[in-house]
């Protein structure tokens, strides 16, 4: 797959999700405390990829956009790929992101937005049985992913970390 070059790249900025189908690459760039979630039915080829910013919803002031959310976003990219096709029982799931991006001071390990992410991202997915079959997540470092929908394979690329295939 060339991934410089794809016809129909797809990309997912930062509180946003897409779902589409296969031919397609999905594209997020730059995320850091954000976390990335990847939905796929292998079968129909149709997959969703969600950049949410903050755990939840509830504790929100501004609750306008529902892609910012864990335990929105993913519901709704669910919902949008199942009116396409894809059968519940055989969608997977692909973490990425959830980094410590700003220091270890006591302070930041309180509000540890990384980490909060990623715990009710899990929690989520174990609601809606979806199965996280692979992870790239925490540490102290940014990512990019680059999700090809004919496969099924994530590209994550790092700066100082190479690229890794998931």
């Amino acid at each position: 797959m060339d991934y410089k070059n794809h016809e129909n790249e797809i990309h997912v900025g930062m509180a946003a999700w897409e779902v589409t189908q296969a031919p397609a690459l999905l594209i997020s760039l730059g995320l850091g405390s954000c976390v990335a979630i990847t939905l796929y039915d292998q079968y129909a080829k149709i997959g969703g990829l969600a950049h949410i910013m903050l755990p939840d919803i509830e504790t929100a002031r501004n609750k306008s956009n529902r892609a910012k959310f864990a335990n929105t976003a993913i519901p709704d990219m669910l919902k949008r790929m199942e009116d396409l096709g894809a059968k519940r029982k055989l969608i997977k799931a692909k973490i990425m992101g959830g980094a410590h991006m700003f220091g270890f001071t006591k302070l930041y390990m309180v509000f540890d937005v990384g980490k909060r992410n990623i715990e009710k991202v899990t929690e989520v997915l174990e609601e809606l049985h979806i199965k996280i079959i692979a992870e790239d997540i925490g540490g102290t470092y940014g990512r990019s992913i680059f999700f090809d929908l004919d496969t099924g394979q994530i590209r994550v690329r790092s700066v100082d970390h190479g690229e890794k295939f998931l």
